[in-house]
């Protein structure tokens, strides 16, 4: 090849430095090295967060001649074993080879370190997110009231966060995926401003959205709300998304529920967990494949029905009918299952309704496990050699490979996310089996733990195969459509482009995270920080101060037509506030307690406010779906009064019936897990 150039990013560990001759080699995850000439034009930092704050305080190592130009540049900021981020130009004639580097990225001011596992970095985060979501919908607002989503939320928004005016709809999931977002950001923060604001939303989607049965049992939530000139409102009933036009999709309702259940873990609100029970209801009536139903009884969910019918199998449904997904099944687990769980597990104390919580606990345990059952059944292809799972099944669990624009194609993020969510659920059967075991329930206690290596056994696989066949090797982040059977010889085949988007990184980032956490692996934390560099890299949008729905190989924004939005039918602060929170837990948890050896710089703090009229004598406080003995609560104040004495195991904390109303910070301290393997 000659005269060969492109602009390129790599993303490798360090393995040489020439100081002399101001290069260095820099190796990638592919295994390929790469010579890298950095010059006077090349720029040297740190990354940066969306605070905007330059962190770059590389010390100044002995001896330094500030006019030793570019050498002296390279003996200070680049040092062997250290992971950065390249960008620059690829040069090839003849046999000749090199990469001029343009700019280059530490991953922390000392070598060793990731600036991304600082306390700081996610809280920081996830504050800059919620306060520019909340200045763009709501102005200079910091109380909230249902009337100002009414007049002012809205879906769509551009790249700076103003209205679309050509498009004012209101969709109810994306509200709820806000509110989860707004809620997610209280639980690590405590700022009252997002509490006060994801209040207001769940009562307006619960008021504005929610569709009941005549007996007030069964809840669906109406797809959207449409502004009509000067001409008042429109409810919206069926699905506008192209996908999905003209039906109820199943995975639009679970995500209605996503924004109220993690506002139910903040507040015990027993009308939210009302509709929550409501809408579940629904799910078990209409989407479940069981006889109970008049289907063929071979479980899981069907994706859509038919809005005039409320059936599966109706005629008008297309080739969306009698079918089953991804999104059908496996979302319950992220979207609602977990936090419910958590909150309800163990059944609250005190108010009314024990017996009837106990019955829905039991139905929600009972959609975990049987979801997670089929997605280890039924989703990995019996072919070896195919890495990817299959996302679309027929009622008999048949794979459909001729739906749309699917085909039989693979999304790397929903890989990843049945990783992340496999291990969760991994983590929940083995607090079970201790449960069981200390009850003397023997038999269940094997079951559950046999179950939950099989859950943690897909989620190694998917997750080692995907380091493989859906991460970007040279330079950091994971794809996302690929051919599921690429042509000979082809490891990757792309089906349109080699780009990434936001939600994906998000699923990669949890996954490689919590399977670290899970099973103190070395590759899963150095793939979870590969996979963090490239986000906090390339997807935060320092502008506009927010992020880039997708961007290019190299991490460059694509935002041509609806990836330039800000809001829209595929973002809408749910993933990216999902990220940050969960992020921020699980790298205090799994990664700060093992370089900590468990002193409370790893610890981390979660906040409550259980509402007055809730009458509950007990708060679950559990952050996530942990496997035994991984934290323990080091600190409970309530209403700013610490409490001096409490049990460091029970995450079921007491109330007064006077601390009702106040908010609850509970300090968690992660216990020391066993010592890495490199």
């Amino acid at each position: 090849m000659k005269y060969f150039s492109q602009s390129m990013t790599l993303m490798g560990t360090v393995t040489n430095v020439d100081p002399t001759s101001a290069s260095f080699t820099l190796r990638c995850r592919s295994g390929d090295s790469f010579l890298v000439q950095a010059s006077s034009q090349t720029a040297f930092g740190v990354l940066r967060n969306l605070d905007g704050l330059n962190r770059d305080r590389v010390p100044t190592p002995p001896n330094f001649n500030p006019n030793g130009g570019m050498a002296e540049t390279i003996r200070k900021y680049i040092q062997t074993d250290m992971l950065v981020i390249v960008q620059g130009i690829n040069l090839i004639h003849d046999e000749k080879k090199l990469f001029h580097a343009r700019s280059i990225t530490l991953m922390h001011y000392e070598n060793g370190r990731y600036i991304f596992e600082e306390a700081h970095w996610w809280l920081a985060q996830i504050s800059r997110l919620a306060d520019e979501w909340l200045d763009d919908l709501f102005g200079d607002r910091r109380t909230y009231r249902m009337d100002d989503f009414a007049e002012l939320y809205q879906t769509n928004l551009n790249i700076f966060g103003l209205p679309m005016l050509d498009n004012q709809v209101q969709e109810c999931a994306t509200l709820s995926r806000l509110i989860y977002g707004l809620s997610s950001a209280y639980l690590l923060t405590g700022n009252e401003r997002y509490l006060l604001a994801a209040k207001a939303g769940v009562k307006y989607q619960r008021y504005t959205f929610r569709s009941l049965s005549h007996d007030g049992r069964i809840c669906f939530w109406n797809f959207g709300k449409r502004k009509i000139h000067d001409r008042g409102t429109k409810i919206v009933v069926a699905s506008e998304n192209s996908d999905d036009r003209d039906t109820i999709p199943l995975y639009e309702q679970i995500y209605a529920l996503a924004g109220l259940a993690q506002y139910y873990r903040i507040t015990q609100d027993w009308e939210v967990l009302e509709d929550i029970q409501r809408t579940v209801r629904s799910f078990q009536q209409f989407y479940l494949d069981s006889p109970e139903n008049g289907f063929g009884g071979l479980g899981g969910y069907f994706s859509h029905i038919d809005y005039a019918t409320l059936k599966p199998d109706t005629e008008a449904l297309g080739d969306n009918r009698l079918r089953k997904n991804w999104n059908s099944v496996g979302d319950h687990i992220p979207a609602y299952l977990v936090n419910v769980i958590l909150a309800l597990d163990p059944p609250p104390r005190g108010g009314y309704g024990r017996d009837e919580i106990d019955e829905f606990l039991d139905t929600c345990r009972t959609i975990l496990d049987t979801t997670a059952r089929l997605i280890l059944q039924k989703f990995p292809d019996p072919n070896p050699e195919v890495p990817y799972v299959n996302e679309r099944f027929h009622a008999n669990w048949t794979p459909d490979q001729q739906w749309r624009w699917q085909q039989n194609r693979a999304i790397i993020g929903h890989d990843l996310k049945i990783a992340w969510n496999l291990t969760r659920v991994a983590n929940y059967y083995r607090t079970l089996a201790e449960e069981e075991r200390y009850q003397n329930k023997t038999t269940n206690a094997e079951q559950h733990e046999l179950l939950a290596t099989d859950f943690l056994n897909l989620a190694k696989k998917l997750g080692d195969s995907m380091a493989i066949y859906g991460l970007d090797q040279l330079r950091g982040g994971c794809f996302d459509a690929v051919e599921r059977q690429p042509q000979a010889g082809i490891p990757t085949e792309f089906t349109w482009g080699n780009t990434k988007d936001f939600w994906q990184q998000e699923q990669g980032i949890l996954a490689y995270l919590i399977l670290y956490g899970a099973t103190q692996e070395f590759r899963y934390l150095t793939l979870a920080r590969e996979m963090a560099a490239f986000w906090n890299a390339f997807f935060l949008d320092h502008d506009s101060r927010g992020i880039f729905f997708r961007v290019s190989d190299n991490g460059s924004p694509v935002i041509e037509g609806s990836y330039g939005q800000k809001g829209g039918h595929s973002v809408s602060g749910y993933h990216v506030f999902e990220l940050n929170y969960l992020a921020h837990i699980y790298t205090r948890s799994f990664v700060r307690s093992a370089m900590s050896k468990g002193g409370d710089d790893a610890n981390f703090c979660l906040f409550f406010c259980p509402d007055t009229k809730t009458g509950r004598t007990t708060l679950n406080v559990l952050p996530d779906f942990y496997a035994p003995d991984t934290i323990e609560i080091a600190g409970i104040t309530v209403n700013g009064v610490p409490r001096a004495s409490f049990s460091r195991d029970n995450f079921q904390i007491e109330l007064d019936e006077n601390e009702l109303g106040s908010p609850v910070v509970v300090e968690f301290r992660p216990r020391v897990p066993k010592s890495p393997t490199p």
